[in-house]
Formats: C-alpha cells, sequence, structure tokens
C-alpha cells in the first residue's frame, strides 16, 4: 500500500486541462437538455446504440459522452442494451444489407413514442462507404429518420446539440 501512495505522489497528476471553451459549452447544452428531458421524458432518456456498418469512430465519440468530461448521465441520458426501454435510436454508420433487418426489429421493439437519430456522414448518405453491393447507404434508406447529426465522426458536444434538437 505504501509503495503505491509513494508511485501516486512521485508521479503526481497526468492529466491535461480541458481545451478553453469546451466546459462552459458543455454546461449550456447541458442545461437546455437536461430540461428538455425533464418536460419530454420526466428526467430520463434512454438510448439504444447500434452500429450498422460503421469505422467505429462514432462509437468511441459515443463513448467520449460517458468519460468523466462529458459525463452525459448528469443530464439524464441513459444507454441500454434492450430497445424495449429505450426512447431514442441512435444509428451509426451507413446502412449495410446484413443489419437491414435487425435495425428495422429494433425499431419495431421499441416502445412509442420513438425517434432515430443517425448518427455522422455515413449515417446521413453512406459517407465514404457510399451505396454498393453491401451498404445501402444512409440510414434513411431502412428507417425513418427524425434527425442527422453530421461529422466524421460529430464530437460530443456535437451529439448532445443533435440530441437537443430532436426532444424540442
Amino acid at each position: 500500500m505504501l509503495k503505491i501512495l509513494h508511485q501516486i505522489f512521485r508521479t503526481g497528476i497526468v492529466t491535461e486541462p480541458l481545451p478553453t471553451g469546451v466546459e462552459e459549452e458543455i454546461q449550456v447544452v447541458g442545461q437546455e437538455l437536461e430540461e428538455a428531458i425533464r418536460r419530454c421524458f420526466h428526467r430520463s432518456l434512454t438510448i439504444r446504440a447500434v452500429d450498422a456498418g460503421s469505422c467505429n469512430a462514432c462509437e468511441l465519440e459515443l463513448q467520449a459522452m460517458n468519460n468523466p468530461v462529458y459525463n452525459c448521465e448528469r443530464f439524464g441520458i441513459h444507454f441500454t442494451a434492450s430497445p424495449r426501454f429505450a426512447d431514442m435510436l441512435l444509428v451509426t454508420g451507413p446502412a449495410t444489407r446484413n443489419m437491414e433487418i435487425a435495425l428495422k426489429r429494433t425499431y419495431n421493439a421499441m416502445p412509442p413514442p420513438k425517434f432515430v437519430v443517425a448518427v455522422g456522414d455515413c449515417g446521413y448518405d453512406g459517407g465514404i462507404f457510399g451505396e454498393g453491393y453491401a451498404s445501402l447507404g444512409g440510414i434513411g434508406k431502412v428507417l425513418r429518420v427524425d434527425a442527422y447529426i453530421k461529422g466524421c465522426p460529430p464530437k460530443p458536444a456535437d451529439l448532445l446539440r443533435g440530441i437537443l434538437r430532436v426532444i424540442r
């Protein structure tokens, strides 16, 4: 135990400070998001995220929404593994032919009212994958999409703003 404490004191703080303006931006978007979620969903918005064939860059940004910097749970956003508990379906990547049926089943398993948000340029129009033998293109070709969050990949603050735009 003393060895660990000695290591901690010897190493010190190794994290870097946030870039200026990031925390203020998150606070502004977060307060609006928290109010909108309280008004529409009674304090909690539950999201089911589905990767429909992406390169995983958007998933990394979705994971960043849960890290201590962004901490989306403080605004009332939770992720779930079951579509039965989800209010919103976040879909990343282009709609691949192999994921078309899974996307439709996930959407049909969600209780109404339900929202669909396509994340990233690939979710919008297929992005660099485009349309081909394995890709149908954007998510809009498979499901009715309520909002698009563009970017390759979109930053966590952009994701929070996109979610806010949908539930307003």
